[in-house]
Order: structure tokens, then C-alpha cells, then sequence
């Protein structure tokens, strides 16, 4: 069998077909070889930066064909890169920075010199062998993590992505998310490696669905892969000028769960595409995949899937017990594809942990992904909540994302977020923020109404907010429920954990 990696396959392809289509940017076609003039561009800036090749290096930029040109300058030079999000503050990018020990910083070529950071003066952390990329979580829970892949992890998840969803010569690639997001292992990276094109959404467009619909149907997108927010968007359009998205082959929803009623609209949207469920994390890349039947999802919680090839997925109980039938636990997770633990961090005891009698070898560790999942008597497997989203109000348990999705089954709800604060005599109270569809006269009578005869008791809301304006995101598309709180709730963040 042939030795496969991404860069040796991104290589070949700008070898031999230097005119094919690579990346798609602002309406230009970019052949590989033009892309390989750019990260050979890339790699002389690299070696001129002055950091020793054993040292990692922090890529600043926004999502551009010089951005991926940087990346596979790095990947070339076989030099570990962080990935940070381009819009970060100041203090949490020097916290990304010293976590990772990067002493030096790679931007575009036209970058101010005022807006390149100084590199860290904290000593290089140990590198797991063979670490290349460097990523970092969402934040959604704080001080977002850095979580180092080797290139053996990363050759292993494109390889079987490219196989997986069509992605060589001919295929068109929709790439919505940012570069820091681990989507774009598969979307990005994975295209490259089997020589297909990807379609660049440039981020300051990234919520306009109509640029979205646009952009794929020029191009005759054939695989997409995105958040829920990318597909809403996309529906709300098309459905605005009745317009539908033909070339489309896969359609991959991840991310988050996606409502019944957003599924109930992608047929329509998506007329010729099989439809997926995946299921990933950051920490160890995509775990389990479920092809959606027509009408699935639409009353009942997707199934999660059945794990990808060399995965391990096991539902632990309470008292840290596999279990061996139906019932509720946390999700631990294994894959050929996972990080072996973050950098800086003295919390890999508790997020990584192995399972008596799972056979794992060192380096093999199960993650444990803090989704609440449910098990029924065939070994479907459905996603309950988060740990974090579980509060108790009056002593009953609640699950603030179910009612989010109750909230979302409303067909005048675009996006909401239920968020709780600490009382001294409830212990919690829910406060729900709610932004609904244009032209609508959806009220909080009516919200209430609406959630009164979906929820218990415990579950309703103290108060209700509802606004025409879009609701704050992270830069993966998940809501940012502490901006959110700021805004509608006034200081102080929600707690949506229990305590």
C-alpha cells in the first residue's frame, strides 16, 4: 500500500496538474500551481522569521488564499503551527500564544507591522512528536485550549475524508468555516490532499445568505459542510427567491444539533445531496456519522451515528461504568484522529482518561466529551445536553439546550438562547433571548404559551426577551451566550452549570 500524506498528495497534485482548480476567492479561480508559488512564497518568509525549525509559529491571519498558502508552507517545513482566531482579543491571544510557546509570528506579506504581536518569552512547551497543527477550542466555556494534532493523526482523517465524501478531481468544496475551525481538516485540507477545489467563503460575507446561496450555485458547490447557522441562512434565502441548490452531492451537518424544523427545509434546498449527521470534536476530530432518512429528525433527536472507521465510542454511566445496554451517560470517545492531550494544561486528567477493559495503548486514550447522550434498546445513540447546559431550578433538573430546541420548533424563532442565573431561593432562573423572523409579531405572551405546553414546569422561563436583531456568535457559529447575556441580561455571565 502506498504511503499517503496530505502534503505529499497536496505536492503530487500541483505536480501534475498545476492548472487545476485549487481555491476559489472572491470570484478568482486559484490552480495548485499557483497556490504552491505562494506557499514557497510563504516558506522563504518562514525561514527568515528567525525561530529554530523546532519551534512552533503562530499564524496570524484571516481566511485567504495566503492563509492556506502559510499552512502549507508550515506543513512542508514539517514545523508545528497555531492556528488562532483572527478576531481575538489581545490578552486571550497572548494566553494562546504562551500556551503554546510560539516566539514568533508569520502574517501576510501586506500585514501592519502595528498589528503583529511579539511573540512569547515563556519557555517552548514539550510538543507531542510530529505535532503539526495547532487548534484551539471554541471558548465557549473560557480561556479557549490549545489542541496539538500530529501529521499521522491529520493523514489518517483526510485520507479517510477524501474517500468518504467524493472530494478528488471535479469536486467543488464549499468551505464556510474559519481556518482555525476543525472543520476545515475536511472541507480544506482534505480537498487539498485528493485534488479537488475549495470554494472559500470570505468571512465578512459569511452571514449573508444570499452571498452564500450565490456563491455555491455559481460554483456548483458539490460537498458542503457546516453549522446549522450555515444551512438556516442558506434556506432563508433560497426560500426568499425560491431558488435551490441542484449540484450539491453531500450535505454535512455538524457543529451542533440541527432543529426539525431546519431539517424540514433542506430537502427542498438541497434537492439531489445525501444528507449526514457527524458528530466530532475538536480533541479528536469527527467520531460518529449518521446518513439522514427523509423525514428523520423532524419530532424526535437525530441518532449521533455509528463510529467511523478505527473509533471507539462507549456511554458511561455515573459511577464511571460502561454501559453494557440502553440507558443515559456522558459519550467517551476514542478515534485514530485525536490530539493526545493540551498544551499547558493540568485538566488532560480529567478531559482524557481511560476505561478499564477498552484495550487502549498509550497515547489511546478516551475523551471524555462531556455530552449527555441517550441509548435505546437497538444501540442508537441520541444527544441529551451538555453537562454544562444542566442547572437545577427549585431542585428539579433542567436541560437549558432542549429548551433551546423547544424554543427553535416555533416557526416565527430564528435563533435562541436560554440562559440561567444564580437565585438565592430557585438556585437558577431561565432567561430566554429569542430573535424572530422578519415581518413577524411573535410576542412573549406567545413564547410563553408556546413553552408552557412543551416544558415542565420548572423549565419556564422568568423572563423573556425577543429582538429582531442577530444573536452574538463564537467564530465556530455556536451562540455566544456570555455576549448574549451582557447585552439582553445586563453584567455578569449566565451559569448554565450546576453547581
Amino acid at each position: 500500500m502506498s504511503t499517503y500524506s496530505l502534503i505529499g498528495a497536496f505536492l503530487r497534485n500541483a505536480r501534475e496538474r498545476p492548472l487545476a482548480p485549487a481555491l476559489v476567492w472572491r470570484d478568482e479561480e486559484i490552480g495548485y500551481g499557483d497556490l504552491l508559488d505562494r506557499a514557497e512564497s510563504a516558506r522563504v518568509r518562514l525561514r527568515g522569521i528567525g525561530a529554530p525549525p523546532t519551534e512552533p509559529v503562530c499564524l496570524l491571519a484571516a481566511k485567504s488564499p495566503e492563509a492556506v498558502a502559510m499552512v502549507l508552507a508550515c506543513l512542508v517545513e514539517r514545523r508545528a503551527f497555531l492556528i488562532p482566531p483572527p478576531d481575538l482579543g489581545a490578552r486571550a491571544l497572548r494566553g494562546l500564544v504562551d500556551l503554546s510557546g510560539c516566539r514568533a509570528v508569520l502574517t501576510p506579506e501586506d500585514t501592519p507591522g502595528d498589528r503583529v504581536p511579539v511573540g512569547t518569552d515563556a519557555p517552548v512547551p514539550l510538543l507531542p512528536e510530529h505535532t503539526s497543527f495547532m487548534l484551539t477550542t471554541s471558548g465557549s466555556t473560557g480561556m479557549p485550549k490549545v489542541v496539538p494534532l500530529e501529521t499521522r493523526a491529520v493523514d489518517r482523517f483526510t485520507r479517510w475524508a477524501g474517500g468518504r465524501f467524493d472530494l478528488g478531481p471535479g469536486a467543488k468544496v464549499l468551505n464556510h468555516a474559519p481556518l482555525h475551525f476543525d472543520l476545515c481538516l475536511l472541507d480544506v485540507w482534505a480537498t487539498l490532499a485528493h485534488g479537488g477545489c475549495v470554494v472559500l467563503v470570505d468571512p465578512g460575507r459569511a452571514a449573508r445568505g444570499d452571498h452564500l446561496l450565490d456563491l455555491a450555485s455559481r460554483w456548483e458547490v458539490s460537498t458542503v459542510q457546516a453549522v446549522p447557522m450555515f444551512y438556516r441562512l442558506a434556506a432563508d434565502a433560497a426560500r426568499a427567491g425560491r431558488r435551490f441548490l441542484p449540484s450539491v452531492r453531500h450535505a454535512i451537518i455538524t457543529g451542533d444539533s440541527a432543529p426539525g424544523p431546519l431539517l424540514r427545509r433542506l430537502p427542498g434546498l438541497l434537492p439531489n445531496a445525501r444528507l449526514y449527521n457527524v458528530y466530532g470534536c475538536t480533541e479528536t476530530n469527527d467520531s460518529l456519522l449518521h446518513e439522514i432518512e427523509p423525514g428523520e429528525g423532524l419530532h424526535t433527536p437525530l441518532p449521533l451515528g455509528s463510529p467511523l472507521p478505527g473509533v471507539s465510542a462507549v456511554v458511561v454511566d455515573s459511577d464511571g461504568r460502561p454501559l453494557q445496554g440502553p440507558g443515559n451517560g456522558e459519550l467517551w470517545v476514542r478515534t485514530p484522529f485525536q490530539t493526545r492531550g493540551y498544551l499547558g494544561r493540568a485538566n488532560d486528567r480529567t478531559a482524557f482518561a481511560d476505561l478499564a477493559g477498552s484495550g487502549g495503548r498509550d497515547g489511546e486514550r478516551f475523551f471524555r466529551t462531556g455530552d449527555l447522550v441517550r441509548r435505546d434498546g437497538t444501540g442508537r445513540i441520541t444527544l441529551e445536553g451538555r453537562r454544562d447546559f444542566h442547572v437545577k431550578v427549585r431542585g428539579v433538573r433542567v436541560n437549558t439546550q432542549e429548551v433551546e430546541h423547544v424554543l427553535l420548533e416555533h416557526p416565527d424563532v430564528v435563533e435562541a438562547a436560554a440562559l440561567a442565573r444564580r437565585d438565592p431561593v430557585a438556585g437558577h432562573l431561565l432567561h430566554l433571548v429569542v430573535r424572530r423572523a422578519p415581518e413577524s409579531r411573535l410576542n412573549s405572551l406567545a413564547l410563553r404559551d408556546h413553552c408552557a405546553v412543551r416544558l415542565p414546569r420548572a423549565a419556564l422561563p422568568s423572563s423573556v426577551r425577543i429582538t429582531d436583531d442577530a444573536l452574538p456568535r463564537t467564530s465556530t457559529g455556536k451562540p455566544d451566550r456570555e455576549h448574549i447575556a451582557r447585552i439582553y441580561l445586563g453584567s455578569g455571565a449566565p451559569t448554565n452549570k450546576e453547581n
